[in-house]
C-alpha cells in the first residue's frame, strides 16, 4: 500500500508538470494580442508600458489594472508573457497597463532601480489619465511572482518612511493589491533559495547583511500595508511554495490588514495568469470585486469562498 501511494504521487506530480509545462509552452511561445499603445514613463530603454483599453459603448472614465510580470526579477523575462491576461482583463471593460521595469542582468536593475521603476510607471497614470479617461479613484495593482511582490510593495509604499531610498513623497493611492503567486515574503524567499538564490541577487545580499533594505522591499516587513489586497495562490506551486503565501496571510490578518487568501488546489505556477485554465476566474473575480463599492466580496457562482476573517 506504501508502495503504491507513493507510485500514485509521482504520477500526480509527472502529469501535473507535463500539464505545466504545456501551458507555459502556450503563454510564452503564443503571441498577446497587440496593446493599443505602447508609451514611456521614464528616459531608460525599459521605462515603458502597453496600454489597452475596453471595447466598450461607455466613454469613461475606465478603470485601471497595473499588471506587473513576474521572472525572479531577471533580465530573460519581460513583459510580453503577460499580456495574454492583460488583453482577457481588457475585455471585462478595465484598461491595463502592463509596465516594463529594469530587473537583474539590466543596468541599474534590482535593488533600488526596479522598485524606483515600478513606483515611477504607477504613478505615470496621472500623466495617462487625462488623454486616456483613466479613472483613479479605480487603480488596482496586480502582479505574478516576482511581480506579485512588486504589485504588493506598489500598494504599500505610501508606508516607506522619509530618508529611505525607497522613499516616494507622493505615491498614487491604489484602491486594491492582488498577488499571484506572488514572492512576497522576501525573508522566506531567501531562506528557501528560491530560484537558485534569486532574492539576494535580486537585493544585493541576505537579510541578515542588509535588514534595512528588506524592511523596505519586503510586503511581509511593510505589514500592515493599509490597503486591501488578496494572494491567489495554486496548492501544488513548485516555483513559489504555497507556504508563503499562506503564512503572509496570517501575518497580515494578525497585523489589521483586510487580505483575503484564495488557494488554487492541485494548481501550479502559471494558471493564475493563462486565461484558458479554470483557474483563471478567480483572478477575473477578484479583480473585478475590488472594482465595485463591495472591494471584491462576491462569491463565484459555484459557492466556493475566499479565505478572508475580516469582515
Amino acid at each position: 500500500m506504501i508502495e503504491e501511494g507513493i507510485l500514485v504521487g509521482v504520477f500526480r506530480k509527472l502529469r501535473t508538470g507535463a500539464k505545466l509545462r504545456k501551458m507555459a509552452q502556450h503563454i510564452f511561445s503564443t503571441p498577446a494580442p497587440s496593446a493599443d499603445v505602447r508609451m514611456p514613463y521614464g528616459d531608460g530603454p525599459f521605462h515603458f508600458g502597453d496600454l489597452r483599453l475596453p471595447r466598450t459603448s461607455e466613454a469613461g472614465p475606465h478603470p485601471v489594472v497595473v499588471v506587473i510580470h513576474g521572472g525572479f526579477w531577471r533580465a530573460r523575462y519581460d513583459l510580453e508573457h503577460i499580456g495574454h491576461a492583460c488583453a482577457a482583463l481588457t475585455s471585462q471593460g478595465v484598461a491595463t497597463w502592463n509596465i516594463e521595469y529594469r530587473r537583474t542582468g539590466n543596468e541599474g536593475g534590482g535593488w533600488p532601480g526596479t522598485f524606483h521603476d515600478v513606483g515611477a510607471a504607477v504613478d505615470h497614470l496621472r500623466v495617462l489619465a487625462p488623454e486616456h479617461n483613466l479613472d483613479l479613484e479605480r487603480v488596482v495593482v496586480i502582479g505574478h511572482s516576482a511581480g506579485g511582490h512588486l504589485a504588493l510593495w506598489a500598494a504599500g509604499r505610501h508606508r516607506i518612511p522619509e530618508g529611505d531610498p525607497l522613499y516616494s513623497p507622493d505615491p498614487l493611492p491604489v484602491k486594491a493589491a492582488v498577488a499571484l503567486a506572488g514572492v512576497i515574503d522576501l525573508n522566506m524567499s531567501s531562506e528557501m533559495k528560491l530560484s537558485n538564490g534569486a532574492t539576494e541577487e535580486f537585493m544585493g545580499g541576505a537579510p541578515q547583511e542588509m535588514p534595512e533594505r528588506y524592511a523596505a522591499a519586503s510586503p511581509r516587513e511593510m505589514l500592515p500595508l493599509g490597503v486591501p489586497h488578496a494572494l491567489i495562490h495554486g496548492t501544488d506551486d513548485e516555483n513559489v511554495p504555497y507556504e508563503i503565501g499562506e503564512k503572509y496571510h496570517a501575518a497580515a490578518l494578525a497585523a489589521g490588514d483586510q487580505v483575503k487568501l484564495v488557494p488554487l488546489p492541485h494548481a501550479g505556477h502559471f494558471e493564475v495568469i493563462d486565461p484558458k485554465m479554470p483557474e483563471w476566474k478567480w483572478v477575473v473575480e477578484m479583480v473585478m470585486g475590488y472594482m465595485t463599492k463591495d472591494d471584491g466580496r462576491r462569491t463565484m457562482d459555484d459557492g466556493r469562498r475566499t479565505t478572508d476573517d475580516r469582515r
